[in-house]
């Protein structure tokens, strides 16, 4: 089960690689540019270095699912849900990469009511749960740390500081957490 359910994710990334060019072409249309390439090859590099993780795991560490397994793999499913409630929220805006288009709001609907970046956190969950539920613990405990760095000193500030400077990004999102709810 371990090898099926690591190839239906890997193949939701790639679905979602489909989406993101498609809407990358639409926000181009719209006069939107890209920003933060340089770091983008990190983060694909952060992604393949996840699901090699797993799948060496499995094959030199023997890696097998936990008799808890159920429990990761809930927060998994959950953190899949939050994904595409993102993707949704988002429509044709949402993308893999730091895409703005000047002038335009930034939206603040569906999960982004509540948060600034409600993708990330679905990413962080899943970069844990998902190698927990596998058991490969090594990957959930490295990927997850280098990610998170990732994350938080350099896909973030770059995502928020081109928003900022070509939307009202700080007016619509004052008052909003990056990954946890206010009261």
């Amino acid at each position: 089960m371990f090898e099926y359910v690591l190839w239906l994710v890997v193949i939701q990334r790639c679905v979602e690689l489909l989406l993101a060019k498609k809407n990358a072409a639409w926000i181009k249309e719209q006069g939107g540019y890209e920003i933060g390439r340089k770091h983008y090859p990190l983060l694909v590099a952060v992604h393949v270095l996840f699901f090699a993780g797993m799948l060496l795991e499995k094959e030199i560490l023997h890696a097998a699912s936990p008799s808890w397994w159920w429990l990761p793999f809930l927060g998994f499913m959950l953190a899949q849900g939050l994904r595409w409630w993102c993707i949704h929220s988002l429509g044709p805006y949402w993308n893999t990469r730091i895409w703005v288009v000047p002038g335009h709001v930034p939206l603040a609907k569906g999960p982004y009511r509540y948060l600034r970046h409600p993708n990330y956190v679905a990413v962080i969950i899943e970069f844990v749960t998902l190698p927990l539920a596998m058991g490969a613990y090594l990957t959930a405990w490295i990927a997850s740390i280098i990610n998170l760095v990732l994350l938080l000193f350099v896909r973030i500030p770059a995502e928020e500081r081109a928003l900022g400077e070509t939307t009202c990004y700080e007016e619509i999102m004052t008052g909003k957490s990056r990954f946890l709810p206010r009261k």
